[in-house]
């Protein structure tokens, strides 16, 4: 077996460039194929980490995906509000335990600023019911204070007393900034691998002091000093949703019926779970369809290793017959080429492996930034190796028919041809 084994890696040596190219077609099918399912699990339990310890999110009537999508994952924007009068009422229900307001709308460089309260950094929490934490400062307390996500702090280099200006809109760019009113950094969280890292978090009556002196979307002299606004005027009007935690369980379906049937404004309250299995409904079809793209390349890739093999067969049958010449059985042949085959798709799996890897180390700052989505590059998983071993075993069963072939000349060769 050594020795077979010798033969088959001098033999793949002697054609080094054919080779080459039959490992990297099939590393690059396998890449594609681990990339997909890697994405898909990782995006999965990347949405999954964001929401946790929450029992039901409020806001405007919409699609529970919809709201899903843009008050927690912060992708799209709210067709409508919810008055600030039905969030109190809300959270005035005997059932709910405790309840925290965002807003949404404005934005600085590219990420969102989030209007809450303190009581966000108290009651959300990541996957595993995992609090948030701060890694350096504290919870914003005064108006013009704010709380940065881990991303953004590290991409734009803030830190604890850095002073920072939000703009008006969510574009990447826009000339609408707050620049009469800027803030002092007081806290960053760590790190969660969710849609908070992304987030510029102030208060609600932040973001209706940096409006006091706009209309239409359009600035008007100056903000008036924050001390000689009467405290009225930053009470938020309307707020984007609402996150509510309840006594027990058991209520839920009932808050959520309360809710739905409101008489003053029409609102949906949606499960989180549920919605992120709409959710995953809905993108059921495009994940089939990604997935048998990617196994159709891998096969492509093994027809590429079927093709490489018979091609160089009667280039070859000189090389068989030698062997046959001193002393290799036909079993011997046929063991070589199921060898060589074993090889090159063993060869180009892993190397497919070993690609995801390097491409999830270069991407996944620039996946999490853009999509929150958090995807951790490092050794192998399990599914990974089985997918792996897999492909090497199907590369192997391919490699029966080029060697069945050799097997049935290797006898007839090693008569009639001359060595």
């Amino acid at each position: 077996m050594r020795s077979l084994l010798t033969l088959a890696y001098r033999s793949l040596l002697a054609r080094r460039f054919t080779v080459g190219l039959t490992v990297l077609t099939i590393a690059l099918s396998v890449t594609l194929l681990l990339g997909v399912e890697r994405l898909r699990d990782e995006a999965r339990t990347s949405f999954l980490r964001s929401v946790a310890g929450t029992d039901l999110i409020v806001g405007a009537r919409a699609h529970p995906v919809q709201l899903l999508l843009y008050s927690v994952f912060r992708l799209g924007d709210a067709s409508n509000n919810l008055s600030w009068q039905s969030a109190q009422w809300i959270a005035g229900l005997p059932e709910v335990a405790w309840s925290v307001p965002i807003s949404l709308g404005d934005s600085h460089r590219g990420y969102r600023v989030i209007g809450t309260t303190p009581a966000y950094f108290e009651h959300l929490q990541t996957g595993g019911g995992r609090p948030l934490s701060m890694a350096s400062g504290e919870v914003f307390s005064a108006v013009f204070e704010t709380v940065l996500g881990a991303d953004v702090a590290r991409e734009l280099g803030y830190q604890v007393d850095s002073r920072i200006v939000l703009a008006h809109g969510t574009g990447q760019v826009t000339a609408q900034k707050h620049d009469d009113q800027p803030f002092a950094v007081v806290g960053v969280l760590d790190a969660t691998g969710t849609a908070i890292d992304q987030g510029v978090y102030v208060s609600l009556a932040a973001l209706e002091a940096i409006h006091l002196n706009w209309r239409s979307g359009t600035r008007i002299g100056r903000a008036p000093s924050i001390d000689d606004v009467d405290p009225k005027l930053l009470e938020p009007r309307n707020v984007t949703a609402l996150f509510v935690g309840l006594k027990s369980r058991i209520a839920t379906f009932g808050v959520q019926r309360a809710v739905n049937a409101y008489a003053i404004e029409p609102l949906s309250a949606v499960l989180p779970g549920v919605a992120l299995q709409q959710l995953w409904s809905m993108l059921d079809e495009a994940e089939r369809a990604l997935s048998m793209a990617a196994a159709c390349v891998v096969a492509a890739g093994f027809m590429v290793l079927l093709t490489t093999i018979l091609a160089t067969l009667n280039e070859r049958r000189r090389e068989m017959a030698i062997l046959r010449g001193v002393g290799a059985s036909a079993r011997h042949v046929f063991g070589l080429l199921l060898t060589e085959a074993a090889l090159l798709s063993a060869m180009g799996a892993t190397l497919g492996a070993l690609l995801v890897e390097l491409l999830l180390l270069v991407l996944s700052p620039w996946l999490q930034a853009r999509y929150g989505i958090f995807l951790q590059a490092g050794l192998p998983r399990w599914e990974t190796l089985r997918l792996v071993a897999a492909v090497a075993g199907m590369g192997t069963l391919l490699g029966v028919v080029p060697a069945i072939l050799a097997y049935r000349r290797s006898v007839q060769d090693g008569m009639t041809l001359k060595i």
